[in-house]
């Protein structure tokens, strides 16, 4: 076979810082601080905020993340979400970076360090580098990121004339890797990108049992004609940290006119389908209507009053509640 007449350019360490900031500066990217245990330190410029190619969590998966809001320069809820990523770190059999409460400052200082006063955090643990094998590098040390960034953003059309959504044609993950929230999304991409090629908003896992699951990077939860809210077992479906603080505030809807009772089942498909609402929820969309689902409409297929209220619930909440932590900027 002939060789091609590919000239490849030997660079040095400051051509590579070169392209990597030219690279960033061809992208629409707003990181505003990376801290990263293997660097030692925050970098600022995103062209800097980089992971060696040989973590194990980059070639491999073997990775685990979370994420927490930040809200009028104070972070939301941080210590539920550590709380799952404590989980998913033993389940993933993951050594930690050092004790929770180093990590909890190193996420509160890098948030300081970034300015940025609404946004996201994002942080991630990993087994290390050093090899290309299936099994972690002997020695290797764990991997600890965190990010400060914009957020992801949604659609304003998404709450006013709500979500279209489909029944996905790809399994559900299996409980172990649906619970812990491992860097493998695969499965949830796919979802996602069916949806979108069906010119549609997302799409929603239904089990091997005709249960219902979640969406793709969303929780699903229904308010059905009796007034109740209804939301999926966690046994499927990751535990959402904002639908898990949802179904205690909603508790406080019952008797007002909203909601009849809170409740936590397996929800088959028929009985979803004849729901009065159905709505996404998740720390970035926080609580979004559906009104389609497989081309029929949801309740009156407009956005209803139990997802105006739920999402009053958790804005007031991110806003005023007892889950807040204070950024030393």
């Amino acid at each position: 076979m002939p060789v091609s007449n590919v000239n490849l350019q030997m660079l040095g360490a400051q051509d590579v810082v070169a392209a990597l900031q030219s690279l960033r500066a061809r992208q629409p990217v707003k990181f505003s601080a990376f801290y990263s245990s293997q660097l030692g330190g925050v970098v600022t410029d995103p062209a800097l905020m980089v992971i060696p190619f040989d973590d194990h969590m980059v070639h491999r998966g073997h990775g685990i993340f979370d994420t927490a809001a930040i809200v009028e320069g104070r972070i939301y809820d941080l210590e539920a979400h550590l709380d799952r990523f404590l989980g998913s770190a033993e389940r993933s059999k993951l050594k930690l970076f050092g004790s929770r409460e180093r990590m909890r400052e190193i996420i509160i200082r890098t948030t300081a360090a970034s300015g940025l006063r609404n946004g996201a955090i994002r942080y991630w643990l990993s087994s290390g580098p050093g090899s290309l094998e299936l099994t972690p590098a002997a020695g290797a040390e764990p991997g600890f990121f965190v990010m400060i960034f914009g957020g992801l953003s949604y659609p304003e059309r998404w709450y006013t004339e709500g979500l279209r959504v489909m029944t996905t044609t790809y399994p559900i993950k299996p409980p172990l890797y649906a619970i812990t929230k491992a860097t493998n999304y695969l499965p949830n991409v796919l979802m996602q990108m069916e949806a979108k090629e069906a010119g549609l908003d997302n799409g929603v896992f239904i089990d091997e049992t005709g249960f219902v699951g979640e969406s793709s990077n969303m929780n699903v939860a229904f308010v059905m004609k009796d007034g109740v809210l209804k939301h999926p077992k966690f046994e499927r479906v990751l535990p959402g940290c904002t639908s898990l603080r949802l179904l205690e505030l909603a508790r406080g809807l019952v008797g007002r006119g909203v909601l009849t009772g809170v409740e936590v089942s397996d929800i088959p498909v028929a009985e979803a389908r004849a729901a009065r609402e159905m709505v996404l929820l998740g720390s970035s969309v926080k609580v979004a209507p559906i009104v389609e689902w497989d081309g029929q409409p949801v309740g009156d297929g407009k956005p209803g009053p139990g997802a105006r209220a739920l999402l009053d619930l958790i804005e007031a909440d991110m806003r005023t509640g007892d889950r807040l932590i204070d950024v030393p900027y």
